[in-house]
């Protein structure tokens, strides 16, 4: 392996770009970081760039970039600071990076990740938006441009892993692990009065407020199920979900003579982001050691469709196909930001994904403005639901 690889990282200062840099100092100096993106988080991006010293970082907006040029004047450090969107973009392509780290959150991380694979660049996607919204595109432009396409998920991570056991049309199918979130075992009737505390309360892992919402709503698992269609080309039937509260199974292959391949590790996202950095190699990891013996008992469940309609919400947008998991990835973006500011309930954002899809579309979504073009369409029925109050 390349024992320094230029490294651009979308979204450092989130959890998976945090993560990410602490696997970069334990694989130094395998890489140098050339290109950091953040969003609002100035004060920390600063500290990761006096550290890190990329040639380019970008802001959420200007204001942050202002702010940023202000924390690092006078110091020994001084990157070209560019902002927004079109600023990821800039720091993407002029990187040159060997590897790029995609990790923003929605939507908004779809334009940089584009460019991203247009580079040619390895690129590790913990951005799910990037395939459930544009996943064909993706697909198609990797192709093109010979970039790698590594999934950071530790799902997709995992089946990732288990698919070198065997040549892919030896598969029979791909079964992706769920925790089950907070609100496992409970009732659809038991979830009307949960309270944003309470579905932030991940007993496995550690992640941002959005994505732990997903993970209450299992709606992260339908991302992920979408994704996997996409990075695998695995028809809807052949994907299926199964809820393991442990989080050691992170995912499992089953193969035509009827052998089942899984991969199993601590929950530490540490694990599939080096992964994703270093292969097709493995080396020395940061991650503590998994102890069968002292786990002890492995259980596995079926997900409850009734009480998390969610998952079942996003197979559908896979059969439809088109721009629909663009409309259902907006709809619930908006229906998730209402829930964490106590504008609707827990049981109202599988109700607003419904009725949107219901009330949008459908398109073909060919390019990247008509996904685009879906997604507004999407988020203004979105809102216009969670402005009339609970959809009950």
């Amino acid at each position: 392996m390349d024992s320094s690889r230029r490294l651009v990282i979308l979204g450092s200062t989130g959890s998976i770009g945090t993560s990410a840099l602490e696997v970069v100092d334990h694989l130094a100096p395998r890489f140098e970081v050339v290109g950091l993106v953040a969003g609002r988080r100035v004060e920390l991006l600063a500290q990761q760039v006096t550290r890190y010293r990329p040639r380019i970082v970008a802001c959420g907006d200007e204001d942050g970039a202002r702010r940023l040029r202000a924390l690092l004047d006078g110091g020994p450090v001084r990157p070209r600071v560019v902002w927004g969107e079109r600023g990821a973009i800039e720091a993407v392509r002029e990187g040159e990076p060997d590897v790029v780290l995609a990790a923003i959150v929605g939507a908004a991380g779809l334009a940089p990740t584009l460019a991203a694979v247009e580079t040619g660049a390895t690129v590790g996607l913990a951005n799910k938006e990037a395939l459930v919204v544009a996943g064909r595109l993706m697909v198609e432009r990797a192709a093109a441009s010979g970039a790698t396409l590594l999934p950071v998920d530790s799902e997709h991570n995992a089946i990732h892993q288990c698919l070198r056991s065997g040549r892919r049309e030896e598969v029979r199918r791909l079964v992706l692990t769920a925790s089950g979130g907070p609100f496992r075992g409970r009732a659809r009737e038991e979830l009307a009065g949960v309270s944003v505390a309470e579905a932030l309360d991940h007993p496995t892992w550690s992640m941002g407020d959005k994505i732990t919402i997903d993970s209450a709503t299992l709606m992260n698992k339908g991302l992920e199920v979408i994704e996997a269609h996409f990075l695998f080309a695995a028809d809807v039937g052949e994907i299926d979900v199964l809820v393991h509260p442990q989080s050691i199974v992170h995912s499992l292959v089953e193969f035509r003579d009827g052998s089942v391949i899984a991969q199993l590790g601590v929950p530490d996202m540490r694990h599939p982001i080096q992964y994703a950095l270093t292969w097709p190699d493995r080396v020395a990891g940061c991650c503590p050691r998994l102890d069968l013996a002292e786990l002890g008992t492995l259980t596995f469940e079926q997900p409850d469709l009734e009480a998390f309609p969610c998952l079942a919400l996003a197979y559908e947008a896979l059969r439809l196909g088109g721009d629909a998991p663009a409309r259902l990835n907006a709809a619930n973006e908006v229906a998730v930001e209402a829930f964490l500011d106590g504008r609707i309930g827990f049981l109202d954002i599988p109700r607003v994904i419904e009725r949107t899809l219901a009330r949008t579309g459908p398109g073909r979504g060919e390019d990247l403005d008509a996904l685009r073009d879906a997604d507004r369409q999407a988020r203004r029925v979105a809102r216009s639901l969670v402005s009339g109050g609970p959809t009950a």
